[in-house]
Formats: structure tokens, sequence, C-alpha cells
């Protein structure tokens, strides 16, 4: 990235949160700055989830803060956060009974209709194989089509800062590479992202790299550091 100081988009701090009695974050924080891509890696059941969903406001946090620049969204609802410049996707990412084209409107249902229907047509002109289904049932798409739509139903709302849980899911790995090839070019035009995946192919697209092991932030860093250090070279990149 650029020397210049970047200011951050979200920061999350001491974020301790879990289900039930059930505790699975511990102090989890990490931040992404403006035009950053940021790749939390860890395995299953590492509490990436958990941690993304108290950051979209899905979830709770028993204790720690979320920040959207410039605001303390940690009580906010998910919708406002949205309307603030978050978007999110899932594992599964659409609405299988809606088309494509509805789909897109759901996830930019908090822009301006006349904006929104030019954001689609930006988007359908990045994912071709959408623009030429728009009316077709998203559970009828493939896997990776579906992905990509998940996508573009997430970056509808123009977002500032889009957060993606394990992108990678239920893919093949050529599909794998589509997807990494597509948020690549969404980075060059300077979307802030935060990408939670087990999949190390990911960080090809990473400015920085957390881990997380049961619930806590073991690492902080550069992918060159990551590599460069035995113990977590070992245990990350048996990963994909």
């Amino acid at each position: 990235m650029d020397s210049v100081v970047q200011h951050q988009v979200m920061r999350a701090a001491g974020i301790e949160a879990g289900y039930g009695r059930v505790q699975v974050l511990w102090g989890a924080g990490l931040d992404v700055k403006a035009k950053e891509s940021v790749v939390l890696l860890g395995a299953n059941g590492a509490g990436k989830t958990t941690l993304l969903k108290v950051i979209v406001g899905l979830l709770p946090a028993w204790k720690g803060s979320v920040q959207l620049d410039p605001d303390d969204v940690t009580t906010w609802r998910t919708d406002k956060r949205v309307r603030r410049g978050m978007a999110y996707m899932s594992e599964i990412g659409v609405f299988p009974g809606l088309s494509i084209d509805e789909n897109l409107r759901v996830g930019g249902q908090f822009i301006e209709r006349s904006a929104l229907r030019i954001r689609m047509e930006e988007l359908y002109a990045y994912f071709p194989d959408l623009a030429h289904r728009r009316g077709a049932l998203a559970g009828s798409l493939s896997g990776g089509q579906r992905k990509m739509l998940g996508m573009a139903k997430a970056l509808a709302s123009s977002p500032r800062l889009l957060v993606m849980d394990e992108p990678s899911a239920g893919l093949s790995p050529l599909f794998v590479g589509q997807v990494i090839e597509v948020l690549g070019k969404f980075r060059e035009s300077g979307l802030a992202m935060l990408i939670a995946e087990q999949n190390i192919a990911f960080l090809d697209l990473a400015d920085r790299v957390f881990t997380l092991e049961g619930g806590r932030i073991r690492f902080e860093g550069s992918v060159a550091q990551l590599e460069a250090d035995d113990s977590l070279h070992k245990a990350y990149f048996g990963l994909a």
C-alpha cells in the first residue's frame, strides 16, 4: 500500500462474545484502513464467523467496541451499519428464491433507486455471467455463480467496507481463483475489504493478515512476516 498514513475505516477492539453461556471470543480485535485488504486467517472453529457477526451487528458484543469511522457502532443495528457504508457477505450470500435482479435490489435497498440502477449495470459489467440471466432464480445457479451473485449483492450498496465470510466455501480451486480475480479488481478500485478465510490462496489479496486461534488474535502483520514465522507457516500453510 501507499506509504501515506491511512485512516481507519473500521476498528474492533477487545471483543468478547459467544452464544448462550458459551464464550467464543476472548478480547479479539482488528482494524481495516482505507483502501486496504485484510485477511483474517484461521481454521474452522477459531471464531472467525463470530467475530464478523459482531462487526456487522448480527451478534452483540459482551465486551469491547466496534468503530466504523468516525462512529462507535457497537450497539447499532445491522441495517444502520449498512447505511453507513458496511456490507456483509455470509457463506450463503444470496436468497435462493429470488431472481438475480431481485437479489441485487435487496443488496442496494438503502441507496436511491436511480443510483441503484446505475450500480447494478456496473456490477453486471463485472459479472457478465449474471447479466445474461438477470431473471433466473439464484437457486438455479451453480455454486460458483451463486458466490459471484453474493459478492454482487453485497457490493450493490457501494460500500466503503466489504466484510466477507469464507468466500471460498464450497468452491472448486478454479472458482476460488475466479473469486480472487474479481475481488482483486475491486481492491484496485480502492474498496476496503475484510475477508475471513482458511484458504491461504486469499493471501494474494492481503495487505495485512490477522490470525485467529481459540477466539484470540495471535498474529498481525504482512504476508511476508507470516511466511517467515516457522510456527505460523506450519500452522496455516497446510490449510489450503
